[in-house]
């Protein structure tokens, strides 16, 4: 393992599912090189060639990391939600794990209205600026700030179009690949067995259905971004 490369252990991607893919019969063709078996009638992917993408995933992040270039995280199975926000706070990226909405990227100058609308909103709560309206339009703004918290409070800082962005299943969250690709955004995504690798410029090749394979990997991205911020202090 070269110096400040982050460990990577195929054992532990093992006991997390990483190995486990799609039915047989779901393949996308372009999988084939990433699958080293089957196993109830399921692909089981090459964990030593998903630890080689991964480590190129991490290092590539930490040198964007480096560089001072932004990475927002994207995410919006039910199931993983709480995992991808927990290492986008712990680490201090944007994130999307409801809804993505349409014209994130492809329309920031917008979405970017709505979110210091957003703000501003949440500082006029917080400030007690909307005590002087009734107790019915505050609890109209109430259920405004609610909505508005769904949609962008995990973009709220995020000024300007990201450098790149780490789709947790490029399947389910397809519509951002597109509009990452319109903006020149680089993508890097979790690619199961039945997903089309082209969509990405950096894919890891693993299983992103289960919670304990999408952790895994968070968790080793979320290291590599934080200790691409310490080595910048």
């Amino acid at each position: 393992m070269a110096k400040g490369e982050i460990k990577i252990s195929i054992e532990e991607m093992q006991d997390a599912g990483v190995n486990l893919g799609h039915k047989v019969s779901k393949l996308h063709p372009k999988m084939k090189q990433y699958i080293s078996g089957i196993k109830n009638n399921t692909h089981t992917f090459d964990l030593d060639k998903t630890a080689l993408e991964l480590q190129k995933v991490l290092n590539y992040i930490s040198k964007l990391i480096t560089d001072g270039k932004q990475i927002v995280f994207v995410g919006t199975k039910i199931q993983l939600r709480g995992v991808i926000r927990s290492a986008a706070e712990e680490c201090g990226v944007p994130y999307v794990t409801e809804r993505w909405l349409g014209g994130t990227f492809t329309n920031f100058e917008t979405i970017s209205k709505r979110v210091e609308y957003y703000k501003n909103l949440e500082r006029q709560k917080l400030t007690g600026d909307l005590e002087k309206y009734t107790k019915k339009e505050r609890a109209d703004f109430d259920k405004e700030l609610a909505i508005l918290k769904t949609k962008f409070e995990g973009i709220k800082n995020m000024s300007k179009l990201p450098d790149a962005v780490l789709i947790f299943g490029l399947e389910k969250d397809d519509t951002a690949a597109k509009e990452a690709k319109i903006k020149k955004i680089k993508i890097i995504g979790i690619a199961d067995t039945n997903v089309n690798p082209d969509i990405a410029d950096y894919i890891i090749p693993a299983n992103d259905d289960a919670i304990s394979s999408v952790r895994y990997i968070a968790e080793k991205v979320t290291e590599a971004i934080l200790n691409a911020k310490e080595s910048k202090r």
